[in-house]
C-alpha cells in the first residue's frame, strides 16, 4: 500500500474521531450556556449533514444511487426504518444524556454499544462467549461502575435520568450497527447515512420544527458552535471515517476510533471545568481499554459469526 495514502488514511480516522468527541462537548455548552433545544439541535444536525452528505454523493461518487435506494419496497423500508430507529434514535439519545450529564459520560456508556452487539449475537447463538468476551463484559461493568458512583455506592456522580439517556443511546447505536449492515453491502454508505439522517431529522421536525427557536439572543458565538457541530462534528467526521477505510483496514480504523471518547473526556474536564474524580478516571481506562481489546480482537470474533 502507498505510505502517502496510508498517512491519508490515519489522519482522516484520527481527526474524524476528535471532531466527533469535541463535538459532544461543543453541543454541552450550546445547552448549558445558549439553551439551546436538544429537539432542535438533533432536528438541525441531521438535516443539514444529511444533506451535505448526499451533496458530495452527488458530486464525487455514483449519484445514480441517490434515488435508485427508493425503488425497492423492502429497500426503502429497511432505510425508512434505518432513519426513525436507528439513526434519529442514537443522535437523540445522545445528546439528551449531554445535555442532562455532561459529553464524557454520554460517549463513553453509548461505547458500550460493542458490549450490547456481543450479547445479542450470544442470545441469537450467532457466536459462542470467549475468554476475551468475559474480559470486555468484566471491563464494562467495571469501567460503568467507576465511572457512574466514582467509587461510591450510596450516590451517583451523574444524574440518573442521563445514565439512562446514556445506555439506550448504547442500545440504539447497537441496533443502528447491525440493522445497517444489509443496506451496506447494496449501496454506498453516504447515501443510507445521508438519507438516514434526512429521515430522522424530518420526522422529529413534525415535533419541533426547526425553524421554531428564539433566534433573538443568540450571538456569533452561538452560531460558530453549531457550524462546528452540524459542519465538523455531523457531516466532516463522518465522511473522514468512511474516506479512511480505503486506505486502512476496519480494524484499524475503529481502533483510532476510541480517540473519540477520549476527545469528549479531555475537552469536558479542561474546557467545561466539569469536575472528573479519581475512580471516574479509573472508569474510563477500563471502557477505554475494552473498546482497544475488543478491536485487536474484531477479526477473530467475526469469523465465529
Amino acid at each position: 500500500m502507498d505510505r502517502s495514502a496510508r498517512r491519508t488514511g490515519l489522519f482522516l480516522v484520527i481527526t474524524g474521531a476528535i471532531l466527533w468527541g469535541i463535538s459532544g462537548t461543543v453541543s454541552k455548552k450550546l445547552f448549558q450556556q445558549f439553551t439551546i433545544d436538544v429537539n432542535w439541535l438533533v432536528a438541525t444536525r441531521l438535516l443539514i449533514a444529511g444533506a451535505l452528505l448526499l451533496t458530495v454523493q452527488f458530486f464525487i461518487k455514483d449519484r445514480s444511487q441517490l434515488f435508485s435506494v427508493w425503488k425497492n419496497r423492502k429497500t426503502a423500508f429497511q432505510l425508512l426504518v434505518f432513519g426513525l430507529v436507528g439513526m434519529l434514535s442514537v443522535q437523540y439519545t445522545y445528546m439528551a444524556s449531554i445535555k442532562s450529564g455532561n459529553a464524557a459520560v454520554a460517549t463513553l456508556l453509548q461505547c458500550l454499544a460493542p458490549i450490547m452487539i456481543i450479547i445479542y449475537l450470544i442470545l441469537r447463538k450467532h457466536i459462542v462467549l470467549t475468554r476475551n468476551d468475559w474480559v470486555t463484559i468484566c471491563l464494562a461493568l467495571v469501567g460503568c461502575f467507576f465511572l457512574l458512583t466514582n467509587g461510591s455506592i450510596s450516590q451517583l456522580s451523574v444524574p440518573k435520568i442521563s445514565i439512562v439517556w446514556g445506555l439506550l443511546s448504547g442500545i440504539a447505536l447497537a441496533f443502528y450497527t447491525l440493522y445497517a449492515i444489509p443496506l451496506l453491502k447494496e449501496y454506498d454508505s453516504l447515501v443510507i447515512v445521508g438519507w438516514a439522517m434526512i429521515i430522522g431529522g424530518f420526522g422529529l421536525s413534525l415535533i419541533h420544527p426547526p425553524w421554531q427557536s428564539d433566534f433573538k439572543n443568540w450571538t456569533l458565538e452561538t452560531y460558530l458552535y453549531l457550524i462546528f457541530v452540524i459542519l465538523f462534528g455531523t457531516m466532516i467526521a463522518f465522511w473522514f471515517y468512511i474516506e479512511s477505510l480505503k486506505s486502512l483496514s476496519p480494524k484499524e480504523t475503529s481502533l483510532l476510533g476510541s480517540l473519540e471518547p477520549l476527545a469528549a473526556i479531555l475537552t469536558t474536564v479542561f474546557w467545561l471545568k466539569e469536575p472528573f474524580g479519581f475512580f471516574q478516571w479509573i472508569g474510563t481506562a477500563c471502557i477505554i481499554g475494552l473498546i482497544l481489546l475488543m478491536t485487536l480482537n474484531k477479526k477473530s470474533t467475526a469469523n465465529n459469526q
